[in-house]
């Protein structure tokens, strides 16, 4: 029996050409298994980093070309002869599409690959990333299509020759939608804020910023809730970064002590404790040269500033703390009082007024 006969579908059984199609699939599948792998290993000793990128780029690519000779081993092999089946199914219109689509598969994941990798690189790039990647990915999408149209034997001229009045249609339409975007785009290149900084919004949420994405911006609360803001909304409003130019900030604490205190003492005393404070805790900075200013005479106090140092705004509430307990603490062993309210009466002056009313 030839082997033309053998797989001539009209004369024999339909369970030994399963057999063979499975045969076939698992053959293939680990003649790919073992590409991958051999070539996983070959880039696993190399520092170069594009090798790598290609391989992991390659992999569902390289899945449907397999599937791709596989219709191909079909078509040759088994269904040739089959004018019925091959009426209704084009094997080489499908692997017309499966190419292209493994090739737009290999550029985006390849392109999107590269932004991870230099994001950890570059601050611009990271803060851009889902702006970038959002463009990268329509670029590509876009430019397959009309490849895969143009391939198929669909004419493309007009297509690209309606595109400018499309494209200013599309634009009033979506003119929110653009402006957010580029606001987004505006955001990225001058640099107001950065992922990872904590801000303050012109409606007086605080949080710290987790995305930049291509519409919209996204706030993480103290509350550990998420604040979505338009970025044209974002672009226009006033935001404080605590996080720029640095980090450090200044922590200013405000403290009262009695009118018979000694200034002198009493500052002296302070600034030790600021600077212990500064020196022990994990979150204060030590070589800060704290410092203390008076600047009220209250009713009942003369009230003065300590100024503290940081090493985050998140961080100064408990650098705050600390030193509020240890100043207490070593202002009750030094006897330094911290009044409380007073309200005095001048009893002679009083009387003296009275005195005069009744004359």
């Amino acid at each position: 029996m030839s082997v033309n006969t053998f797989y001539n579908l009209t004369e024999q059984p339909w369970v030994v050409i399963a057999i063979c199609l499975v045969s076939i699939t698992i053959a293939l599948f680990c003649i790919r298994f073992f590409i991958m792998y051999w070539l996983k290993k070959w880039t696993s000793h190399t520092k170069f980093i594009f090798d790598s990128l290609f391989i992991e780029s390659i992999s569902k690519p390289l899945t449907l070309c397999t599937i791709i000779v596989l219709l191909t081993i079909i078509e040759q092999g088994l269904l040739i002869k089959n004018e019925s089946i091959a009426h209704f199914i084009s094997f080489s219109t499908i692997n017309i599409i499966l190419g292209l689509v493994a090739i737009i598969l290999f550029f985006d994941r390849f392109f999107i690959g590269t932004i991870n990798y230099y994001s950890k690189e570059s601050a611009v790039i990271f803060n851009s990333q889902s702006i970038i990647k959002g463009v990268i990915r329509v670029s590509v999408l876009s430019v397959g299509i009309l490849v895969l149209m143009g391939t198929l034997g669909i004419s493309i001229t007009p297509i690209i020759a309606s595109l400018g009045i499309t494209s200013l249609a599309v634009a009033l339409a979506l003119q929110p939608t653009l402006e957010n975007f580029f606001s987004g785009v505006q955001l990225v290149i001058d640099k107001p804020i950065r992922v990872g900084d904590f801000i303050e919004l012109e409606s007086k949420e605080q949080g710290f910023v987790e995305k930049i994405g291509w519409r919209s911006t996204w706030v993480k609360m103290l509350p550990n809730n998420m604040i979505i803001i338009p970025n044209s909304q974002l672009s226009k409003s006033r935001i404080i970064n605590y996080f720029y130019p640095e980090k450090e900030l200044s922590v200013p604490v405000d403290v009262s002590v009695h009118y018979s205190s000694d200034l002198e003492f009493v500052e002296q005393v302070t600034l030790e404790v600021a600077r212990q404070v500064l020196i022990d805790h994990e979150w204060g900075v030590d070589d800060y040269n704290t410092f203390v200013v008076y600047h009220t005479f209250d009713n009942s106090s003369i009230n003065f500033t300590v100024m503290l140092r940081a090493k985050e705004y998140f961080n100064r509430f408990w650098v705050k703390s600390a030193f509020i307990k240890a100043l207490h603490k070593r202002y009750n062993q030094e006897g330094i009082v911290i009044p409380f309210p007073i309200t005095a009466i001048n009893t002679s002056q009083e009387a003296a007024n009275f005195k005069n009313a009744e004359h």
